[in-house]
């Protein structure tokens, strides 16, 4: 079948499968996550026009989460993967007011290119410190370092471009581990040929430290089993395709996952996103639909801080009230990461804290 949007190279990467039955005597549980590549510099504006994204957020976000709740009464959350190189502490300062309110959570995001472990290795500690210190983002394992979700920029985690651009370090997940990665959520990254042959999948990425891309594959998540040693927890966002295109007569597209522009939130698409089944091995009922955004391009503030994203919650809401079988959960990236070691250990009802 021809998709719009992929290079026929990448056809035969990506291989879509039926989702699992359900238990149709438990709940459809959908945990949903928005994590945000949150770049107040993005196209290296002026100062003033940073501040105005950064004013933005601190001013909609709050507006158009009020009065909504989820299944278990929890508003909506945000998580800001902030990038290392974009550090501004007045910015940090506002989200920091942001996710005090409860409305989110800070986790790392960072640009590199043509990279050493030894740096990249020094620049996420220090910059987990940073976050920590400076803004009690974070929070700190017993062995002493500070856990943190990461989102790679320009898709290329563990230099996964074949040209080697925008990463360089071929044991990237084993610097992310070593330095309390707790999940990266760079993927999907189709079109771009970043894109992984796992797709939908929560699973585990064991690294090669002298090859790129070890997380082309990996260890599922399943209930009952523990994770491999020395390995990754990567949660996947999920990849479907458009059949509405169909509908309107032009070749299918791939539903890249993401917010942007004109491809911003409906009931359409997170029923199509629900339906790629992302989810732990042996626990088909709890799906889990991780959204990626870039919410400082105006564009995108105008559906993720207005009426669009509040449609979709009202949405929700009613899809919930005319199915009591049917539960969602706004949850961040780290309370994501919790749930896929909350099905893992077996439980069957969810614990978000």
């Amino acid at each position: 079948m021809l998709i719009r949007g992929l290079a026929p190279s990448s056809l035969g990467k990506l291989v879509f499968h039926r989702p699992p039955p359900i238990d149709p005597d438990q709940p459809l549980r959908i945990f949903y996550a928005v994590c945000d590549h949150y770049e107040p510099k993005w196209q290296r504006p002026a100062k003033s026009i940073e501040q105005q994204r950064v004013a933005r957020w601190r001013d909609d976000l709050p507006r158009v989460a009020e009065g909504i709740t989820d299944s278990i009464g929890n508003r909506p959350k945000h998580t800001f993967f902030y990038p290392e190189e974009e550090y501004e502490r007045e910015y940090l300062d506002v989200l920091q007011q942001l996710c005090e309110a409860g409305l989110g959570d800070v986790e790392i995001h960072l640009h590199h290119d043509n990279d050493t472990a030894e740096n990249l290795t020094a620049n996420l500690l220090r910059f987990a410190e940073t976050l920590h210190n400076n803004h009690g983002f974070l929070q700190r394992r017993t062995d002493g370092l500070l856990s943190y979700g990461f989102i790679h920029g320009n898709w290329c985690l563990d230099n996964s471009r074949p040209d080697g651009r925008w990463c360089g370090v071929n044991n990237e997940i084993d610097v992310l581990r070593q330095t309390g990665c707790y999940a990266d959520f760079t993927l999907p990254a189709a079109p771009s040929p970043a894109q992984t042959k796992i797709i939908n999948s929560i699973y585990y990425a064991i690294d090669d430290p002298d090859r790129p891309k070890s997380h082309d594959t990996g260890v599922a998540a399943a209930v009952g089993q523990t994770p491999p040693d020395d390995s990754l927890l990567m949660i996947q966002g999920p990849l479907a395709v458009d059949y509405d295109d169909r509908i309107r007569g032009v070749i299918p597209r791939i539903d890249y996952n993401n917010y942007q522009g004109i491809r911003g939130p409906s009931m359409r698409r997170m029923r199509r996103w629900i339906d790629a089944a992302v989810h732990v091995t042996g626990n088909p009922n709890w799906r889990f639909v991780k959204v990626h955004t870039h919410g400082c391009e105006e564009g995108n503030m105008d559906i993720l801080l207005g009426q669009p994203m509040r449609q979709l919650h009202q949405d929700l809401a009613a899809a919930a009230t005319d199915d009591p079988n049917f539960k969602y959960y706004y949850v961040t990236a780290r309370q994501m990461a919790d749930l896929v070691h909350q099905a893992e250990a077996g439980q069957t009802e969810p614990t978000i804290s």
